[in-house]
């Protein structure tokens, strides 16, 4: 059973709502809140208590999950200053409004299994006396004209060069850049022009018919509506979009956005030790919804003293702006590292006592949890790992820092597109409940040798859509491993089959996880043996040595142009080798290294633009529109199928039309009478 606690154990609460989570088996938990007096003898509040107190706060609590939820108090009172002679009592009759400390208890029963600490400091909220005049900012209509129509004004009452849509650039400035103008939306050119426009035309490779069939036409007669437009024209109604109020609102609170970074309450970036550009920087920031996961090597020949590898209480527990308008306080949670070696090497450098290195509480290890929800943080938790360095060298230090973000129970992850797969963002696998038909996300990884290449060193890197690449490591065999080939065999298998553990891929880069329609099979080619060889005393054959992933991909469509690429099918084989131990010497060949690869190739299957060519097509290109300049039965429109503007059977009969049309007009035109005329003069 897990054990009931309060995330933030304590809180400091600065404005008339404060939030908190509770962990653990909170199925037959009950809330307890009351005011708490600090005794004057020992200063202590006392041990928490299952009796609830009337206070002025509200308390509600909201289930995030089987072993988590979310509390939350609210001030049931107003938080403006009480005037002279006010028999209100609603008011604050000072600029102190709340003072109090409040023990918010978690009750199993009548035994109390957790306690949150709340010590509320609040002021009561300030107005302007005198009533500003009431006036009205007009925003034009954004479905008809822009809201900045000069975006390159950026200097007021000043010209700014190559800017002409500045109004303050008089007709002398502009003839010194009326050639150079900026271009684009940042120049004020926010709607293009159209193609059937002779200015546009003119620069471009149009054709010789163009001039006779180009519009002149001023810019004012431009049907483009902008980027806003959904479709359907809305009459403009001149109204106000802002107006201010009679009493001065707050100032906004910046929310969180992915990728924007985290800020501390002193307004500075909340940083992480992060290997960046090769190298450990200590004052990196943190952004929102980015999981970051490093390591940092350092070698001691001394004791450090100072962050991050010493660190103190007060390094650790900040606060920390949530971006909701209050603040969340670092909550930290010591753990002693079982094993010390796991963290160090030796070095070959010498220590600079005497005696070696003995450092207690270093800091080995950091894992920060954000817990977030839309565009704020709920509460931070931090694991420090300690231990004790001894030894009689110096040593290569490797310390861990990681973060990541949980809505929730669950984190955050980004994902590989929005829907078609982009370049270069990890391909999205999965295991199938075959139960609930939900998906578990996983990965799928190649070889990532370090240091000595050897498989028991060797990482993993995730598979990136689009990206081809061959990766092994080295496994080393002694001569006595060649004697058990099916064990053999089996560790090998075993160490290709811990690159991914998954059964399914996504089709597209957003998938549904709830159900397997955007997933895709992983199909597995049979393992084969190519040579018949059989297994000696110094040799084994049908070792898959080898793992090859292919991935057929297919654009789907396009959004906005761009391509939108899903997978169409996903395949793993491997390639048999055998591996043989020929030497002379046995004292070289006590031990070879023998490599173990893997590799990914992406294959892109065409796009069918139509039915399949004839034979006659294939031979004859004579009358082949898409492989000459001149295209014979293109001539007979539109008699033949390669007019496309309007069903067939309409048109060969608008063609037919026309042809009797044109009998009928060199029949009865002139050419036709004097004919007649001068077979009747010869007649005669």
């Amino acid at each position: 059973m897990k054990p009931r606690i309060f995330q933030p154990s304590f809180l400091f609460a600065t404005g008339p709502a404060a939030s908190a989570f509770l962990l653990g088996n909170i199925s037959e938990v009950s809330l307890h809140l009351r005011t708490v007096y600090s005794s004057n003898s020992t200063g202590s509040i006392g041990s928490p208590s299952c009796l609830t107190e009337p206070t002025q706060w509200i308390l509600s609590k909201e289930q995030m999950g089987k072993t988590a939820a979310q509390i939350h108090l609210r001030l049931n009172r107003s938080l403006h200053v009480c005037a002279e002679n006010d028999t209100n009592t609603d008011c604050c009759p000072k600029l102190l409004c709340v003072l109090e400390a409040l023990q918010l208890s978690a009750c199993v029963g009548n035994t109390p299994r957790a306690s949150l600490l709340i010590q509320a400091t609040i002021h009561a909220q300030l107005y302007p006396s005198s009533v500003e005049s009431d006036n009205k900012t007009v925003i034009p209509n954004q479905v008809f004209q822009p809201l900045g129509s000069c975006p390159c004004d950026l200097t007021r009452r000043v010209c700014d060069v190559r800017c002409c849509c500045d109004k303050d650039c008089s007709s002398e400035d502009l003839k010194l850049f009326v050639s150079y103008c900026l271009p684009g939306p940042f120049g004020g050119h926010v709607s293009p022009a159209p193609d059937y426009q002779c200015s546009v035309q003119a620069s471009k490779n149009s054709p010789d018919w163009f001039p006779f069939l180009c519009v002149n036409s001023p810019p004012e007669n431009n049907p483009y509506l902008g980027l806003f437009y959904q479709g359907n024209t809305i009459a403009s109604r001149p109204r106000p979009s802002f107006q201010r109020p009679v009493l001065s609102a707050p100032e906004p609170v910046p929310l969180y956005i992915q990728g924007s970074p985290i800020v501390s309450l002193n307004d500075q970036y909340f940083t992480i030790p992060q290997k960046l550009f090769g190298r450990c920087g200590n004052n990196a920031p943190v952004a929102f919804l980015k999981n970051l996961k490093g390591e940092c090597v350092t070698e001691l020949q001394s004791c450090p003293t100072g962050p991050p590898l010493q660190t103190q209480l007060t390094d650790l527990n900040i606060q920390v702006m949530n971006g909701i308008g209050g603040d969340v306080m670092v909550d930290v949670a010591d753990e002693l590292a079982p094993d010390i070696s796991l963290f160090i090497s030796k070095s070959s450098a010498v220590a600079s006592a005497d005696e070696g290195l003995l450092c207690e509480n270093v800091t080995l290890a950091l894992d920060y949890k954000f817990y977030w929800r839309g565009n704020g943080i709920m509460g931070i938790t931090v694991t420090r790992t300690v231990g004790t360095i001894k030894s009689n060298e110096s040593v290569v230090l490797t310390t861990r820092y990681s973060a990541v973000f949980l809505n929730g129970e669950f984190m955050a992850e980004p994902n590989s597109g929005n829907p078609g797969y982009q370049v270069r963002r990890p391909i999205i696998a999965g295991i199938v409940d075959n139960d609930t038909e939900s998906v578990q996300k996983t990965s799928i990884n190649n070889w990532k040798p370090v240091h000595d290449g050897l498989c028991s060193t060797a990482e993993e890197k995730t598979v990136l859509y689009g990206e081809n690449s061959t990766s092994g490591c080295l496994l080393p065999i002694r001569r006595h491993n060649l004697t058990q080939c099916n064990r053999l065999r089996d560790v090998v298998s075993d160490l290709q089959a811990a690159l991914f553990t998954a059964t399914h891929v996504a089709k597209h880069g957003k998938p549904n996880f709830s159900t397997t329609t955007d997933w895709l099979n992983i199909s597995y080619v049979t393992l084969n043996s190519s040579t018949p060889t059989e297994d000696t005393r110094s040799a084994c054959s049908d070792i898959p040595a080898h793992q090859h992933i292919q991935v057929w991909s297919v654009v789907s469509g396009l959004v906005e142009g761009i391509p939108q690429r899903e997978i169409s099918a996903f395949q793993v084989s491997y390639s048999l080798a055998t591996w043989t131990l020929d030497c002379g010497d046995v004292s070289y060949c006590e031990e070879t290294l023998f490599p173990i690869t893997s590799s990914v190739t992406f294959i892109d299957i065409p796009i069918n633009s139509g039915p399949p060519k004839t034979r006659f097509q294939i031979n004859f290109t004579e009358y082949d529109c898409n492989r000459n300049d001149v295209c014979w039965p293109e001539l007979a429109f539109p008699f033949t199928r390669y007019y496309t503007g309007e069903p067939y059977s309409q048109s060969l009969a608008k063609g037919m039309i026309l042809v009797f049309f044109v009998i009928t007009a060199s029949l009865l035109g002139t050419p036709w009478r004097q004919i007649r005329q001068a077979w009747h003069s010869a007649a005669l």
